[in-house]
């Protein structure tokens, strides 16, 4: 049941750090009504992450990033390259071999989204579409029509669409992440593969339940230290789940490497789920 470390781990979530990472979150500003978050917090979710990690001035944030995933056997790691982070995609394409691109996706744009989701399949190979409901503004909950095209367009692709469910940390409404939502998708979207994001808390159990329900549905750990792992998420793996469950981490947006595999120690998995785990279900689910 020990965390063996010598498998290639792919990681799900990742950025390539800078000078400018307060700026990944400019997007959120409007839907910020606190004055703590909107004028003393780093981070949005900062209440919730108290080490964030800081990297100081480098000449060469991507090729320091490499080293660091050397350091903790991460083979390869996936990239947002959608918003300010133009550093995502520089080390995309210089690294192709280390990170795969995801992008993104703002259901309020239309069509104009879905043509950006085309695009950028065909022009950077992208692997991934991303959603943060609650994040929106206008906020678009999991089930809403607007979020249709995007995930016909993520079929049509054989995309998987990894999307934030749960309540979110940041202080923003969180009934657009509600878990019961997902049933509705993944119901009338059989062929869609859909990856839970950031936990789905409190509704661990019913993400479960959903998991077991639906082939197409998966979970990955993003946003969460491994020993605050929900105990539903490591008994389904150790039972039925051991193909829907898969790791993702929050480097360097709220958790330093060290912090995460220092904690992988602790995580219960049996021994044939680690394999699984760490790198065989996002080979699968992703293509890469």
């Amino acid at each position: 049941m020990a965390y063996p470390k010598d498998i290639g781990v792919i990681d799900l979530m990742m950025n390539i750090p800078g000078e400018d990472s307060s700026q990944w979150y400019e997007f959120l500003k409007p839907l910020l009504l606190d004055k703590e978050s909107r004028e003393q917090f780093k981070m949005p979710a900062q209440y919730m992450f108290k080490d964030i990690p800081q990297t100081g001035k480098l000449d060469d944030y991507i090729s320091w990033t490499v080293e660091q995933m050397d350091k903790f056997n991460i083979e390869k790691a996936m990239l947002g390259i959608s918003g300010p982070n133009s550093r995502n995609l520089e080390a995309v394409r210089r690294y192709p071999d280390r990170f795969f691109a995801s992008v993104e996706a703002n259901p309020n744009n239309g069509m104009d989204e879905v043509r950006k989701i085309e695009h950028l399949y065909h022009e950077y190979g992208i692997k991934a579409v991303t959603g943060f409901p609650s994040g929106l503004c206008p906020q678009v909950p999991i089930n809403d029509k607007k979020w249709y095209p995007i995930y016909a367009k993520c079929v049509e692709l054989d995309l998987p669409i990894c999307v934030c469910v749960g309540v979110p940390g940041p202080r923003v409404p969180m009934y657009p992440q509600k878990v019961e939502h997902i049933d509705e998708v993944c119901w009338f979207f059989p062929e869609l593969k859909f990856v839970m994001r950031h936990g789905a808390e409190p509704w661990t159990e019913l993400a479960v339940k959903l998991m077991l329900k639906y082939p197409n549905l998966y979970y990955s750990t993003s946003a969460f230290a491994p020993r605050h792992y929900p105990k539903a998420i490591i008994d389904y793996a150790n039972t039925r789940g051991a193909d829907k469950v898969m790791y993702a981490g929050y480097f360097p947006m709220g958790l330093s490497l060290e912090r995460i595999f220092g904690d992988m120690e602790q995580v219960p998995f049996k021994d044939e789920v680690w394999p699984k785990f760490l790198r065989e279900n996002a080979k699968r689910v992703f293509g890469v």
